[in-house]
């Protein structure tokens, strides 16, 4: 196995970065079935927020840039966002080397505790986020769809004995 290493983000990974950034929004949309592409626009938004606190990438020998983790501040805590690893690399240990990179780098700043909010339709990430100690529930955000027939909902989601679809 060719190795990955985590190291900061330089400019210099920009187009990697904003290419890793479409990905993710094009996985949403498809989740989701939504029709917007922004190419990846909504990295260059990102990373002028006042609350970034670091950002990382997963630097592979071969294929350079592959995943990226980033922490935004919270207070004495710490919100895991983005964390994406592209297509072809994925089920490769890389998703774990971020976030186990970026709780370092917590612990490192004495942060107090990391959250992470994955889309309630991507069960891959959230059994990989479960399995590297990401197993407190501590918010929940619900929706009103008020476009219900254009959006095939997931059903079989069930929290204090209530029905949800995601």
């Amino acid at each position: 196995m060719t190795p990955v290493v985590v190291r900061s983000y330089r400019p210099s990974d920009h187009s990697a970065c904003r290419r890793l950034w479409a990905e993710l929004s094009r996985q949403h949309n498809e989740m989701y079935g939504e029709h917007r592409d922004d190419g990846g626009a909504g990295f260059e938004e990102y990373l002028t927020r006042l609350d970034l606190s670091g950002l990382w990438v997963a630097d592979h020998a071969d294929d350079a840039v592959i995943g990226m983790v980033g922490l935004i501040m919270r207070g004495r805590a710490g919100q895991v966002d983005p964390v994406v690893v592209t297509i072809t690399h994925r089920h490769k240990g890389v998703g774990r080397k971020l976030l186990q990179h970026v709780a370092a780098e917590a612990k490192r700043r004495n942060m107090t505790a990391l959250t992470i909010s994955p889309e309630s339709r991507n069960i891959d990430a959230i059994r990989s986020l479960h399995a590297a100690g990401y197993d407190v529930v501590s918010s929940i955000e619900l929706t009103m769809d008020l476009e219900r027939h254009t959006h095939p909902w997931h059903h079989g989601l069930e929290l204090h004995e209530l029905p949800f679809r995601s």
